[in-house]
């Protein structure tokens, strides 16, 4: 996703007038929602100036593509400031520059990281270059567009308020210098010939709107990538703080097996990264001699793990590398290098299948390893006798005599990479509140259904592609197939809905080939991903009196989580009800970030549904927000109403073939002024989602004069076929490559009708096709 997309000639005269902040700053709010904060738009305000005077030059046509906060797809992080073009062999080329307004900072002995000062006080971050060349390697790897084109990417580093120290730039960071460039406060005139020597013509395609809106290639999930990391091979870059927190754990490690014992305490939420760290410390770390062990409480991830990993290597040397929590009651202290604790607010205060072992887990694992990392989400705690918060790690590591360290992780992989989606999940659950009050279709795929059985049907359909979509509920039904594995479990029955919870499946859920037809839970899906998961909410989480009300009562009995609750209610009912109050709500927060892709949910209480629609941006009607009327007065039409027509309809008569007759008149208000040459059909099927979706009303203008290039147009096709239409007419948006001859004329060499759904196919249409191919109409908007 792009936030502001120019011309140079565009840039340039938006920073001349003084209005270029106040542009990022309303495409921000267009494309997401909500307005950033005021030092961002501070620091653009200052930043484009400089930028504005470095491709400010006559040698770069006015055309060339600008373009300002670009989100790396599948992360939360953007690119500052792109260039695109043509190089001087006429190949697409990008330009890639992270901007800094650092005027100063220091080095540290960790490869990559440097420290500099904030309005909050110092920080170690990445250095520039080393974040400029991962956000190039990130974009190269995963916009299946910039492969297919062979665009080359140039990255490189803009401090333009820093002066020459020879530290920055200096032999301490040269391998990554060398890789992405660091220009200085007085390099202007070098940066811009950096940007000269890779950019040199304008190209007669849009290659940054191709790119923004091209495909992407399948996200990589860590079970999958195992076996290659084990080996050695680097599967996942990491970014900003994630290579801060990994150079602060390798240089720890290192240091306390000659001394101290060290210990060092990760936050992060969902998707931040932390299991992906965790594996690549353990590689890296065995690697340097170091003998270390994956722990998690958790079993679901150990025994996925150990699947995708056999054939591979020997049962034993699996066993030995991803160990439970509970392995360390009887260890000697020192035994091991490093323990690399995954999902660690879920360690117990006991061991032993009875909680009648050991002492206390997070002394246990302090105590056997000369090193510990604790990698913690306090939000993940979703069980009565989880004790892994970030202030009892740190108290019993300061208790052992250990030297004790805080990193955070906010880089977001999950979720689409979106940030917003997490903190309006937390102020929708009334978790915490947070700004994040509105949730728009670009920051996540969530959906709200009315019935069970079409949310399932629609993960099983999405499961199809690569079998990563499962269907998880809250523990409130009984698990009946255990005894009897004949008998459902979850069943809501005025919708005829009956599934089995997994826990009988031979083979880990998650990747099971059958398993999509069973209910997983918390206990089974946390630590893993998905690519979407389906959320059926129980009757233990509801909405009064404009509270989202939790109820532990309504639990399984069958479910450990609130064990003990009951009887903690008569103790202490304060006490008691906060606890499940937050158990329940953290277990729900993690079922509903497990999709990479997508979150599908189905609420068992109406009033709570209606509460998450009324935060979405574009809120579901119960009642048809559109009438069509068959007959209307003639002063009111083209003023206040437009005809519908079907789509066969207005084809024919709008691409003036047969003369239909319209199917009568809509009112239409926001659309600006109506003419005559305006129409709403209605458009059929999901190829356009979230847009456009199944049912909803367009209005489109007969087709206007000018590029149509990444418009939505209404086309006729009659060679070729499109299902969601069953016929040769579509609502598609439209993509051109054009040839050019050595006089500048230019012709279609094929024109590409793209859905916005990438469950869908694009429409290839070749100039052979000639007169079987008309454009008819531009979206105007959807009533």
């Amino acid at each position: 996703m792009i936030i502001y997309r120019a011309t140079k000639k565009q840039f340039v005269t938006d920073v001349f007038n003084n209005t270029i902040a106040d542009n990022i700053d309303e495409a921000f709010y267009e494309h997401l929602g909500r307005h950033t904060s005021p030092n961002e738009v501070r620091s653009w305000q200052n930043s484009m100036q400089y930028m504005s005077r470095v491709v400010n030059t006559p040698e770069l046509p006015d055309d060339t593509g600008v373009a300002i906060e670009y989100q790396i797809p599948l992360t939360a992080k953007r690119v500052d400031f792109i260039v695109s073009g043509l190089n001087s062999q006429k190949r697409e080329q990008l330009v890639i520059i992270e901007l800094k307004q650092w005027e100063n900072a220091e080095p540290t002995p960790k490869p990559g990281v440097v420290v500099t000062k904030f309005q909050h006080g110092k920080a170690e971050v990445a250095h520039p270059s080393y974040q400029a060349w991962s956000y190039a390697y990130m974009l190269q790897n995963y916009n299946m567009t910039i492969q297919e084109r062979g665009v080359d990417i140039c990255p490189c580093a803009y401090l333009h308020n820093y002066a020459p120290d020879g530290m920055i730039n200096g032999k301490l960071y040269e391998d990554y210098v060398v890789k992405a460039p660091v220009f200085l406060k007085n390099d202007a005139a070098r940066l811009q010939d950096y940007i000269l020597r890779y950019v040199r013509y304008c190209s007669p395609e849009d290659v940054l709107w191709k790119i923004d809106n091209g495909k992407l290639r399948p996200s990589k999930q860590l079970a999958d990538s195992l076996t290659s990391m084990l080996r050695g091979n680097e599967e996942f870059m990491m970014l900003d703080d994630q290579k801060v927190v990994y150079e602060s754990a390798v240089y720890l490690a290192e240091k306390a097996q000659q001394g101290k014992k060290q210990v060092l305490i990760v936050e992060g939420g969902p998707g931040t990264g932390k299991s992906v760290l965790a594996i690549n410390l353990l590689v890296n770390l065995t690697a340097e001699g170091i003998a270390s062990q994956y722990v998690t409480k958790n079993s679901a991830p150990r025994a996925v793990y150990s699947v995708k990993l056999s054939g591979s290597f020997k049962k034993t040397y699996i066993d030995n590398l991803f160990v439970g929590s509970g392995t360390f009651t009887e260890t000697m202290p020192d035994t091991m290098g490093a323990l690399i604790v995954d999902e660690a607010h879920r360690l117990n205060l006991k061991s032993g299948l009875f909680s009648n072992k050991g002492e206390n887990q997070i002394k246990e694992i302090i105590k056997t390893a000369r090193f510990s990392v604790f990698f913690v989400d306090d939000c993940q705690r979703i069980h009565m006798k989880d004790i892994g918060s970030v202030q009892s790690i740190k108290q019993y590591a300061e208790e052992m005599g250990a030297d004790v360290h805080l990193e955070h992780l906010s880089s977001q992989f999950r979720c689409n990479g979106s940030d917003g989606f997490l903190s309006w999940l937390d102020n929708a659950l009334q978790i915490r509140e947070t700004a994040n009050i509105r949730l728009t279709a670009e920051d996540y795929d969530f959906r709200i259904y009315d019935s069970p059985t079409e949310m399932f049907e629609e993960v099983k359909r999405r499961n199809q592609a690569n079998n990563k979509s499962r269907v998880v509920a809250g523990y409130c039904w009984d698990w009946n197939s255990k005894q009897n594995h004949a008998a459902y479990d979850i069943v809501i029955p005025q919708f005829g809905f009956r599934k089995q919870w997994n826990f009988n499946s031979n083979e880990p859920w998650l990747i099971g080939e059958k398993s999509i037809d069973q209910i997983g839970c918390i206990h089974t899906c946390q630590g893993l991903e998905l690519d979407y998961v389906g959320v059926i909410v129980g009757p233990d989480l509801t909405y009064k009196n404009n509270r989202v009300v939790t109820d532990g009562f309504k639990r399984s009995p069958n479910d450990q989580s609130l064990k003990g609750f009951k009887a903690m209610v008569r103790k202490n009912p304060t006490e008691a009800l906060q606890s499940a109050d937050a158990i329940i709500k953290n277990t729900y927060r993690t079922l509903m970030t497990r999709g990479m892709k997508g979150c599908y949910v189905y609420f068992c209480d109406k009033a709570l549904a209606e509460h998450f629609r009324e935060l979405m941006a574009e809120k579901p009607s119960k009642e048809p927000t559109v009438r069509i009327e068959p007959v209307v007065n003639d002063d009111v039409k083209y003023i206040d109403f437009l005809p519908v027509y079907s789509m066969k309809a207005a084809c024919g008569y709008f691409g003036e073939g047969e003369d239909y007759s319209e199917l009568g008149w809509i009112r239409v208000e926001g659309m600006g002024k109506l003419n005559r040459n305006m129409f709403v059909v209605q458009a059929c099927g999901h190829s356009m989602e979230p847009r456009i979706n199944d049912g909803d009303f367009c209005v489109f203008r007969i087709n206007p004069a000018g590029s149509r290039q990444g418009k939505i147009m209404l086309v006729q096709h009659r060679n070729y076929y499109d299902a969601d239409n069953a016929g040769a007419y579509s609502i598609k948006e439209y993509s051109s490559v054009k040839s050019y001859d050595e006089f500048g004329s230019w012709q279609h060499e094929k024109i590409e009708l793209k859905p916005l759904n990438r469950d869908y196919n694009s429409i290839i249409i070749t100039p052979e096709d000639g007169d079987e191919f008309q454009v008819v109409g531009e979206l105007v908007g959807v009533l």
